[in-house]
């Protein structure tokens, strides 16, 4: 009688050891699928920027797969921009940096070294522009370095934003040369209206009244003179000699408009204003234009071809 109890505890046992394989099994297929959910998540590569022009790039070439900090937003004049304990955190845990060059960043060129010789990869979106369509500010052989108004050459720097991401992550390198082809093409676009409006302008109307040297490709690609009261870096002080200067200029040509920057104090294209108009030449401010940095991120401004065509729109209605 013994024999057929034992022989059905030991059919139950197995039973319920078979469950438990089971169930273990089932929860170790939750765990992994979890890893592996996580891991996805993860693989997005950690790309940290300067500028939050270059952030847009990035955001428009890596789309899904890059995970993009900026460290620069709206405003911010990356001429004077120093990094703080976190943004240096920042650099040093990206996979990849990108930054503009050209003495832009001025005050982190050192940092950028140092994390490079650790092992992190750091490019400059502007290193494959070749010499010959940079342009020469100065007698010391400086390099203007604001090279995203003209959309020519921020093509070229959105090549080697695909190409950095490319030799880093080559198992999606299709994609990224399709973002990149989609990229070029708006940028095509963009060019093609802004030479549309520009036309609008009376030729010898084209003449950008700025507080710094920020437009210099643009109106070398559109055909404008620019007039500024400093130099292509903010670091420098305007004097009041300057102001005098430019204010006779302007009112014997009988310039129409100046313009503010976002990124920079109003205080001296105002005092500019007032020292035009003290001559008896009625000149007004014709809008605020976007030079060092583009606008918040969520608007229209808060992308490169939004805030280009926001300064194209404000220029010739200010001028033409």
């Amino acid at each position: 009688m013994k024999k057929p109890i034992l022989a059905a505890s030991i059919v139950a046992v197995a039973i319920i050891i078979g469950i438990s394989v089971v169930l273990v099994q089932n929860n170790d297929d939750v765990k992994i699928n979890d890893f592996e959910s996580s891991d996805s998540f993860s693989a997005k590569i950690s790309v940290t920027t300067t500028t939050n022009v270059i952030t847009d790039l990035v955001e428009n070439i890596g789309g899904e797969h890059v995970s993009v900090t900026g460290l620069m937003g709206p405003g911010v004049d990356p001429h004077l921009y120093r990094p703080s304990a976190s943004d240096v955190k920042e650099l040093q845990n990206a996979d990849i940096i990108f930054y503009n060059g050209l003495d832009l960043e001025g005050k982190m060129g050192d940092i950028f070294v140092k994390i490079g010789k650790e092992g992190t990869t750091v490019l400059a979106v502007s290193e494959n522009i070749p010499l010959e369509s940079l342009l020469i500010l100065d007698n010391n052989g400086n390099f203007d370095p604001h090279i995203w108004w003209d959309v020519d050459l921020w093509s070229e720097a959105a090549k080697v934003v695909a190409t950095g991401l490319k030799e880093y992550d080559p198992k999606n390198s299709e994609k990224y040369d399709k973002n990149l082809s989609e990229y070029l093409n708006q940028l095509k676009k963009l060019n093609s209206n802004n030479l549309n409006k520009i036309n609008s302008i009376p030729q010898d109307q084209r003449v950008l009244v700025t507080a710094h040297d920020a437009f210099q490709y643009f109106g070398h690609t559109y055909g404008f003179e620019e007039l500024s009261i400093q130099g292509w870096s903010t670091d420098s002080e305007a004097g009041i000699r300057e102001i005098q200067n430019l204010a006779d200029e302007i009112s014997k040509r009988k310039i129409k408009a100046l313009f503010v920057e976002t990124s920079i104090s109003p205080a001296t294209i105002e005092a500019l204003e007032a020292a035009v108009q003290s001559r008896g030449h009625d000149i007004v401010i014709g809008g605020e234009l976007f030079s060092d940095a583009i606008g918040e991120k969520g608007t229209p401004e808060g992308t490169y071809v939004g805030a280009f065509t926001h300064n194209v729109n404000t220029i010739v209605e200010a001028l033409k």
